[in-house]
């Protein structure tokens, strides 16, 4: 067996898109279809973010874990020593290119992802400080609006616009999110602003993933190593001043084999998800990431009811939950017809 047949996939940069008579103009996206690995990799993101919920739904509800962040810091250390090992053992590459060596990312390279990181944490601080503000209706409908800020910050970095088709399926899955949250209007003003940050926060972040991945040269493979490197220590720094450290030591369930199992699969379906993720977006788009996270929210949903109940019925928010499935199926149509 050679070398190159046990290399997994690594990130590709889309083909440009094909440009209207006046090259002036901004390129729009209609006939740049979705391939076959594109539609796989964007399968294989929605049912990693499923499970992953699952799992994480698990470890703070069924155990009653108290400290999402060391969660969130054991995902990230995981990960780091997965691909610490896979490119020790020359599986993976982090560079597009590159010869197959066992050596990391040099430093000057990690300082070119700082502002991939920096979009990172703020788009992490300003999803966790929204949630105290707004109730869950109204946060999952403004945060289905991040759609729009997603193809706001596209245009304004690349002056990339989008075909009627597309445009039609993100104003169906807004108009979904306002009817889901219809009657639970409740006005904060604060929490609006910090969910309004928080949309931006994260179009900037996927939409920074695809120009990093071209201006660094690494794949997403690289990528998540230096997300690894930059954000795991300030991670671990805010986890042992919040005294979420001490508090994960005297969890009484922390030696249970359950509990260990569950936070296993946590750590290995968060590597994946956050691969899926950028290869979704250098691969596809990031507004085609944005939408493959709206589309997963209703099997999250359903399978969420089935296994932990508590979800009330309120018609509108099953016609709103509906427009939005429509919505996002809609786009992945007009994508795989090239439209």
């Amino acid at each position: 067996m050679t070398l190159n047949s046990v290399l997994l996939p690594v990130s590709e940069p889309p083909p440009p898109p094909l440009r209207a008579v006046d090259e002036s103009a901004a390129p729009i996206l209609r006939e740049s279809s979705m391939s076959r690995r594109g539609a796989f990799v964007a399968l294989s993101y929605m049912a990693c973010a499923v499970l992953l919920v699952m799992f994480n739904k698990a470890a703070l509800s069924s155990y009653n874990f108290p400290c999402a962040n060391v969660i969130t810091l054991s995902q990230m250390i995981s990960s780091t020593c997965f691909l610490y090992t896979m490119r020790r053992w020359r599986i993976i590459s982090f560079t597009n290119g590159e010869a197959h060596k066992s050596g990391l990312v040099p430093p000057q390279t990690v300082l070119l992802t700082l502002p991939l990181s920096l979009a990172y944490l703020l788009y992490m601080l300003a999803t966790m400080e929204c949630v105290r503000g707004v109730n869950v209706p109204m946060y999952t409908m403004l945060r289905r609006t991040t759609v729009v800020f997603t193809m706001t910050v596209e245009y304004l970095m690349t002056r990339q616009k989008y075909s009627f088709p597309i445009v039609a399926s993100v104003a169906m899955i807004v108009f979904g999110a306002i009817v889901a949250g219809a009657r639970d209007l409740s006005f904060d003003v604060y929490g609006y602003i910090m969910v309004f940050i928080a949309n931006m926060t994260t179009a900037i972040y996927l939409a920074t993933i695809n120009r990093t991945s071209k201006t660094s040269g690494l794949n997403s493979f690289g990528l998540m190593w230096c997300h690894g490197i930059v954000c795991g220590p300030i991670l671990l720094f805010w986890t042992y001043i919040h005294g979420d450290l001490e508090l994960t030591m005297n969890f009484p369930y922390l030696h249970s084999l359950g509990f260990q199992i569950v936070m296993l699969f946590s750590c290995i379906l968060a590597f994946f998800l956050n691969y899926c993720i950028f290869l979704n977006t250098t691969l596809n788009s990031a507004l085609t990431q944005t939408m493959c996270g709206n589309l997963k929210d209703l099997f999250t949903i359903g399978l969420g009811w089935l296994l932990f109940g508590g979800l009330p019925f309120n018609m509108l928010n099953v016609i709103g939950q509906a427009l939005g499935f429509l919505g996002s199926s809609f786009y992945a149509y007009c994508k795989l017809k090239g439209k």
